[in-house]
């Protein structure tokens, strides 16, 4: 087996020193463990959907239509927020 010399940041080799401890292995074994875990693509974190759903409807008080018929709500809604803000 070859040796590989890394740097890294204090926070991870602190996470790694943790967790040998905690699972009583050398930190190596984490670290290769940690090197063979398949790393998921950024597209695969969710859709959009799937990270904001929880905060849909969650506004009350708006119309239902408002995203169809922005230019209809937007002039009203820039007069309250400029008389919100006097």
């Amino acid at each position: 087996m070859k040796t590989l010399t890394v740097r890294l940041p204090d926070s991870l080799v602190a996470e790694i020193e943790h967790e040998s401890l905690a699972r009583n292995v050398s930190k190596s074994d984490v670290v290769r463990e940690r090197l063979r875990q398949p790393r998921r693509p950024a597209s695969k974190r969710g859709t959009m959907r799937e990270l904001v759903g929880d905060l849909i409807g969650s506004v009350e008080g708006l119309p239902s239509d408002l995203a169809g018929n922005k230019k209809k709500y937007l002039p009203a809604l820039i007069r309250a927020k400029k008389l919100h803000s006097r």
